[in-house]
């Protein structure tokens, strides 16, 4: 979709992508095939930036090893130990990313965000046309090669739950969760039942369910307060 039809004053997701060896531990991702990295939960402007990372498959241990020398970085904590991912918490420099800090200062949130040994991948909610075009300008400025993959109007999601940014594994977990009365009180089926009905881990349906969860209710108390302003 050309950006200039879209309407100026509606939101938008933007999901672009970026070379993984130009955008913060990119050289340990790079170094590192069968290592990859996606972010636990995005936090909109005004918090603390990607505080949370998943490191999955081999290369995990000399990934929090790497990522404690870096520059960026003023602390790594291994929150959670499975036997193919950790769980990080990671607290960053104030200097840490320019891209990052560009997408923070214009008030933009960042959905989701993976990396594996090629590319850096993210889904971004902007306010405003506007917001994607001065994203837009910066990039070529300081030139960062990212590649703009997809545009959403958010106006008119093609499911009801696209507009909260939901994957299809995500959407699915959720759904089954409530259908199967998981959110009751007193729960009325755990989540080892579910997982198998999926056919899934339960540590994959766990995640599933809080990550999606996690985006609707960003999405819904977003639209609250902007609401009430």
């Amino acid at each position: 979709m050309p950006w200039e039809l879209v309407p100026r004053l509606m939101s938008i997701v933007a999901e672009f992508s970026v070379p993984a060896d130009q955008f913060l531990f990119g050289e340990t991702i790079a170094a590192a095939p069968g290592l990859s990295i996606d972010v636990e939960r995005a936090v909109p402007a005004g918090s603390r930036i990607m505080p949370y990372v998943w490191a999955r498959g081999d290369g995990r241990a000399e990934f929090v090893t790497s990522m404690r020398e870096n520059d960026y970085v003023r602390s790594v904590v291994v929150r959670d130990k499975f036997e193919d991912s950790s769980l990080c918490e990671v607290e960053w420099e104030e200097s840490a990313e320019r891209l990052v800090h560009e997408i923070h200062e214009m008030g933009a949130t960042i959905l989701e965000a993976c990396v594996d040994g090629v590319r850096w991948r993210f889904r971004i909610r902007f306010e405003s046309h506007d917001g994607l075009a001065k994203f837009n300008v910066y990039c070529k400025r300081h030139e960062i090669p990212y590649r703009l993959d997809r545009i959403a109007h958010l106006s008119t999601p093609s499911h009801p739950t696209d507009a909260y940014g939901l994957t299809a594994p995500q959407r699915e977990a959720l759904s089954l969760a409530v259908e199967r009365g998981y959110f009751e009180v007193p729960r009325q089926v755990g989540f080892d039942e579910l997982a198998d009905e999926l056919g899934v881990s339960v540590q994959a349906f766990s995640e599933r369910v809080r990550r999606g969860a996690d985006k609707v209710l960003r999405s819904a108390l977003s639209a609250r307060t902007d609401d009430n302003d």
